[in-house]
């Protein structure tokens, strides 16, 4: 019979050692193409945890901007009350000086000046009836200012706890940029790193013409397509999600809030089926993503920092609601 050899130890071990560089290739390609499923899942998963940080710095800092505008003016207002306080103080001081004086007049120096007790008497009354006048006022115009002082420390100490606020917002800036980073990552493999039309715009827009204020905001966000997504940006160079829709609705004469949930209340509840281009939809429970309905089905939205304003299907998000400005 034939002998069958043994492979040789040298051979057995070249053997295996190939076998499993062909399992950790195969393991490694299956890890470096992920499916856009998977990724869309990762992205949206990791947006969903910054986004809510952003629109919070947007009420934060837009309610910081107005308090101390609020501020401002009533230091304005309190500069001249404090002024007519000073002033009739002074005034009130010499009434008081001169009453000492008055008050000090001996009977001979009356005699020896030709003047009456009654005279006195007289000069006596009218500094007093000045004084009590000068009192009366004064003290109509140290109320108003006492009033406004209080509001103003108030206001002031708000601002003191937004300003902190503001700033351990801002100062997450570094740690959400970061994230950032990784999503765009994520999106160029799904989708690449063009910021071509025919992607972000793969049909018409709007789909649904229609006059009026709601078909001018929709056609407005339909010509920002292509504009990158900034993070608290209004325009013109980029657009966070609220801030495009702000700035849509800017061109047809509304005036919407820089934050989502202020943009819920400005504006009116819609049902579904009563869809038309202009209406907001905002997604998720918390209300931290919106979108401008531009007809058959689909929105323009700014999705995220490393994208750009596009187009999208309504599904798959999470939808809470339906909005109109008016």
């Amino acid at each position: 019979m034939p002998r069958i050899c043994p492979p040789s130890p040298r051979r057995a071990l070249v053997t295996v050692v190939a076998v499993v560089a062909v399992l950790l290739a195969g393991t490694g390609a299956a890890q470096a193409e992920p499916t856009p499923a998977e990724l869309e899942r990762q992205i949206d998963e990791m947006w969903n945890q910054l986004e809510p940080t952003i629109e919070q710095y947007n009420q934060v800092h837009t309610q910081l901007k107005d308090n101390q505008a609020k501020a401002e003016k009533l230091q304005q207002q309190l500069q001249p009350l404090q002024a007519q306080v000073d002033a009739a103080m002074g005034k009130i001081s010499e009434i008081a000086v001169r009453q000492y004086k008055i008050g000090r007049v001996s009977t001979m120096q009356v005699l020896l000046s030709g003047s009456t007790p009654t005279d006195t008497l007289d000069q006596l009354t009218v500094v007093n009836a000045i004084a009590r006048n000068e009192r009366a006022q004064i003290q109509d115009v140290a109320a108003a200012r006492d009033r406004l002082a209080a509001d103003k420390q108030t206001l002031d100490a708000l601002i003191a706890q937004q300003t902190t606020e503001d700033k351990e917002l801002a100062a997450k800036k570094t740690q959400i940029e970061a994230k950032i980073s990784e999503l765009q990552k994520l999106r160029q493999q799904a989708y690449g790193s063009s910021g071509a039309t025919g992607t972000l715009k793969p049909v018409a827009c709007p789909v649904d013409y229609l006059g009026g204020a709601g078909g001018t905001a929709a056609k407005r966000a339909c010509e920002l397509i292509g504009k990158p997504y900034v993070w608290g940006a209004t325009g013109p160079k980029g657009y966070d999600c609220s801030g495009l829709t702000m700035a849509a609705w800017a061109a047809a004469g509304v005036s919407l809030r820089h934050y989502t949930k202020w943009q819920w209340e400005d504006a009116k509840p819609v049902a579904k089926a009563d869809l038309r281009p202009g209406d907001l939809v905002f997604f998720y429970s918390d209300l931290h993503h919106v979108g401008l309905y531009v007809g058959g089905g689909w929105m323009v939205h700014a999705p995220t920092t490393g994208d750009y304003v596009r187009m999208a299907k309504l599904d798959g998000r999470p939808i809470a609601g339906y909005r109109r400005p008016s």
